[in-house]
């Protein structure tokens, strides 16, 4: 039925596969006339499709698309870079003693 649901960080407890299973019953949840507000630092769960995504800044809230987020970016940045960020993060085979 339709209610609203509020989260903080579900992803906290769920694993990537999770996650996307999350998706797939919020878009069941959606279409009976539910809402959801979530607060969330992963990009699987901001990628909801037409979901309203706000970052807070220092000046409020400032509303944002999905690839504007750090999550989006980073992540995305990690997944065609990952041996180049490691490397800057210190952390490759080559910063080992």
């Amino acid at each position: 039925g339709n209610g609203l649901f509020i989260f903080d960080e579900p992803e906290s407890a769920l694993s990537i596969s999770s996650q996307f299973r999350l998706l797939i019953r919020m878009k069941e949840l959606v279409d009976n006339k539910s809402q959801f507000i979530i607060a969330t630092h992963s990009p699987i769960l901001l990628s909801y499709p037409g979901a309203d995504i706000y970052r807070i800044t220092n000046n409020g809230f400032e509303s944002v698309t999905y690839e504007e987020t750090d999550q989006f970016k980073l992540t995305k940045y990690f997944i065609n870079n990952y041996p180049k960020m490691l490397d800057e993060l210190g952390v490759s085979e080559d910063n080992n003693i």
